[in-house]
């Protein structure tokens, strides 16, 4: 017998956002995969998965690099995967536990990728984007009507980020952390900064509103997402 390979996507930060399907999957699994970097200890998905966790699952942290593709630091990814493959052929069913959704910038994507050539058992399961969490908390509407909505990376190349924010009507912008200063002023030029909201940690303890992103004098958290648009 061999085991299914899950990626679950546990949502923004609230243990109530899990779909019925994440909750009923991680009650069941024999071993869960929590994903962290080098630089910090413990896992917030696997706090926010925490409450539904049988009492005897196994837990196995495993270090990803923070880089743009798994091709930078090929011997981590492959130390990682094997490591998962041993499990699955010992029987076990083994959840890997994704912020958010599984399939959206995501470290799974690339588990997923290495594991499909090898393992044909693999069940993703969705998750709610912090940014769907954010509108429905704010009542914010994303999109509406003809509106375009844009999803963008902070960490993309500025032309590209001024060239798409000239056409959108909306826009999502995450990973804000990296240059956030540069990213409130492009917002600026292109006039969508005073209907601008940033939201950090969503669903946590220590969840932070911020209404006017321009008096913001520190670097966002790790988990923050801009949401913007141009008509009130």
């Amino acid at each position: 017998m061999t085991g299914i390979f899950y990626g679950i996507g546990v949502g923004p930060g609230d243990p109530d956002l899990l779909t019925m399907k994440a909750i009923k999957t991680l009650e069941k699994v024999d071993v869960i995969i929590a994903p962290k970097t080098e630089k910090k200890d413990g896992s917030v998905a696997l706090s926010i998965a925490g409450p539904y966790l049988k009492e005897d699952v196994e837990i196995v942290y495993q270090v990803f690099p923070m880089v743009t593709h798994f091709e930078e630091s090929p011997q981590s990814w492959h130390k990682n995967k094997t490591e998962i493959l041993a499990l699955l052929n010992k029987g076990k069913n083994v959840a890997f536990l994704t912020l958010g959704d599984p399939m959206f910038y995501s470290t799974y994507i690339y588990v997923y990728r290495l594991l499909k050539a090898e393992w044909p058992k693999i069940e993703t399961i969705p998750g709610i984007p912090a940014f769907c969490a954010i509108a429905g908390r704010l009542e914010y509407p994303l999109v509406e009507g003809n509106d375009i909505i844009s999803i963008i990376p902070a960490t993309a190349e500025p032309k590209k980020i001024d060239k798409v924010l000239s056409v959108s009507d909306n826009a999502v912008i995450m990973k804000v952390y990296k240059n956030f200063d540069d990213i409130v002023t492009t917002l600026k030029d292109k006039n969508l900064v005073k209907n601008a909201v940033m939201v950090s940690r969503c669903g946590l303890p220590d969840e932070e509103c911020i209404d006017d992103i321009e008096k913001v004098k520190k670097v966002p958290n790790y988990l923050s997402t801009i949401l913007t648009r141009r008509r009130k």
